[in-house]
């Protein structure tokens, strides 16, 4: 037997991961990894859980933490940034697309009749803050140099900065950011409108024939300013059970979306930065999801695999950040408060109430501007309410990448409790358990958070998963088996 000196391991990622190897319960531990699919940020929970006959009161089935080789028990992230986990990230967008595409096509909870439900997918843009760098292209689809006569590649980092920085208007492009989830509640409120006075129906009435089910998803321009993708479905007054009215057509739809649009204002106030009045960009796209999936461009699957894609991204997609830049300890004030209420100045940050100066922030200089102006227009009190220093790192957007009306279809916690239902049944089946009564167990659990991330060892481990499930995936892809 040879005994490896692990004093002479220079590497301490390679030291832990060779104790790891070496602990008696090592497959226990790479089966808790391997559970995990390659997520790189688990959340580590220490506990136990303690399943009981309530009809008896015999101890069935207990666990500790404590029987693991790591001392905790591990648990995906679940984030979606594909930045930040791309394990998690990659199984968000699949539930997003299963979550779509069910209310396009038919799936859970929704009946095969949404199928021929009027059915669009629209993109609401922001307006212009002042010219940027862009690729113009001309009626053919030739690619025509940008105003400052260049013609710029694809990949040009140059691409959405603006032309003149000086008069680019960055409090109206923050500003829009941090409105648009109430711009577009807004222009829900307003499509009902419309959709009821293209039928010729008071509000009430149309209410009791009609229903506007949507889903949308949130996505970053180069310029950072975010833009909605959304599908809209027209359903009976129960929901996608019932088919709408026979006069409530997709042209009907159209015509309502396009002067919704138009109608949505959002006046802003401040001494600071003066009146301001945010509306949608002139650029307004509408196009019916043909039934049965007839178009070549927008199928079911396609629009589906379209809004996924977007919902895993962030800010970090224009060249922002994916990470929160306030300071945790003093919450972004600058300042902590002693026990009787003085505040003092932060040690942590500085009393910036940054947890990373400005200046060194890896981004470019467009983004950091954005960013600079979060923290600037969130300290003046007319501001205070949208906590703008909270999301600078999201260049002032505070909404939900990922939205959806209620009747539209399943929902995300759905799908994630069958998976878990699942999982767990399939856990219970190979331990050789028996099923449980729910109506005679009783399980007691009590979990306390201990951290996030793997020891550097685990991470090794973890890092091999998720190359190896990406070879896999990428091997069935080209059409192995």
């Amino acid at each position: 037997m040879v005994t490896l000196d692990l004093r002479h391991v220079a590497s301490p990622a390679v030291r832990d991961l060779l104790h790891l190897v070496n602990h008696p319960d090592f497959n226990r531990a790479r089966q808790q990894i391997e559970r995990l699919g390659g997520c790189t940020e688990p959340v580590r929970l220490t506990g136990q859980s303690t399943t009981v006959d309530t009809a008896t009161g015999e101890v069935l089935r207990s666990y500790t933490t404590t029987e693991e080789p790591t001392g905790s028990l591990l648990t995906a992230c679940g984030n979606r940034r594909a930045s930040r986990c791309p394990a998690c990230s990659r199984l968000y967008a699949a539930d997003t697309y299963h979550l779509i595409r069910a209310g396009l096509s038919g799936g859970k909870t929704v009946p095969d009749a949404v199928r021929t439900h009027p059915r669009v997918f629209a993109t609401l843009t922001a307006p212009s803050f002042g010219p940027v760098h862009n690729r113009p292209t001309t009626p053919g689809g030739d690619v025509r140099p940008c105003r400052c006569r260049k013609l710029h590649e694809p990949t040009d980092p140059l691409l959405g900065t603006p032309l003149n920085p000086a008069t680019y208007d960055y409090a109206g492009a923050v500003l829009f950011n941090a409105h648009a989830g109430t711009l577009w509640a807004r222009f829900t409120t307003y499509l009902r409108r419309e959709l009821a006075a293209r039928l010729g129906m008071t509000q009430k009435a149309a209410h009791a024939v009609l229903r506007v089910s949507f889903a949308k998803v949130a996505e970053y321009q180069k310029r950072g300013l975010v833009h909605f993708h959304t599908v809209i479905r027209l359903d009976g007054p129960d929901g996608s059970s019932q088919p709408p009215p026979s006069c409530a057509t997709v042209d009907v739809l159209t015509e309502a979306i396009r002067a919704a649009a138009v109608r949505v204002r959002v006046t802003v106030e401040s001494n600071a930065v003066g009146e301001r009045e945010l509306a949608w960009g002139e650029q307004l796209d509408v196009r019916e999801i043909a039934a049965f999936g007839g178009d070549a461009e927008f199928t079911d699957q396609a629009v589906a695999a379209y809004v996924a894609k977007y919902a895993t991204k962030s800010a970090d997609a224009s060249g922002a950040l994916d990470r929160a830049l306030f300071c945790r300890p003093c919450q972004g004030r600058g300042a902590t408060l002693l026990p009787h209420g003085t505040p003092i100045p932060c040690t942590a940050c500085d009393g910036t109430g940054q947890a990373r100066p400005l200046p060194r922030l890896a981004v470019v200089r467009h983004v950091r501007q954005m960013i600079r102006t979060c923290w600037e227009l969130g300290r003046l009190p007319e501001f205070a309410h949208l906590k703008l220093w909270k999301w600078a790192h999201m260049l002032g957007f505070r909404g939900h990448f990922s939205t959806k009306s209620r009747s539209y279809s399943t929902t995300l916690g759905a799908l994630r409790d069958a998976r878990r239902t699942w999982r767990t049944e399939q856990a219970r089946t190979h331990a050789g358990l028996p099923e449980p009564d729910p109506t005679t167990t009783l399980v007691l659990s009590h979990w306390d958070y201990l951290g996030s991330g793997y020891s550097p060892g685990a991470a090794l481990l973890a890092a091999s998963v998720w190359h190896r499930r990406e070879l896999e995936r990428q091997f069935t892809a080209e059409g192995g088996c």
